[in-house]
């Protein structure tokens, strides 16, 4: 994991460690946050966050600045695996709407 990747995954640990159910875990070359068992959001290399939601919901955030469908290898993941530019996660209450993001879509 490089410095910056370290780095949001400390700002995403401090917004979630209240969070009953909560595991952090290493996977797919990803620091991932799950909850109950599911991956909530994960921190890539450069600090892109992966974001898990429904696929009608990936689709509406699609169109927000500096999204877009994950990649993993040469696979594209679809509207529900989102990447997250680090340039537009600058604050905790961006970094929030992402994470609520996905917990919304965790709890559906």
């Amino acid at each position: 994991m490089d410095a910056a990747a370290a780095e949001m995954a400390d700002r995403v640990r401090a917004l979630l460690m209240s969070e009953p159910g909560l595991e952090e875990k290493r996977m797919f070359g990803t620091r991932a946050f799950l909850l109950d068992g599911r991956i909530l959001v994960g921190v890539r290399a450069g600090a892109v966050l992966l974001v898990r939601v429904t696929p009608e919901r990936g689709t509406t955030l699609l169109t927000e600045p500096g999204v877009a469908v994950a990649v993993m290898g040469a696979k594209s993941m679809g509207p529900s695996w989102l990447d997250v530019a680090p340039t537009v996660l600058d604050d905790d209450e961006a970094l929030m709407f992402w994470i609520d993001a996905a917990r919304e879509s965790a709890a559906a």
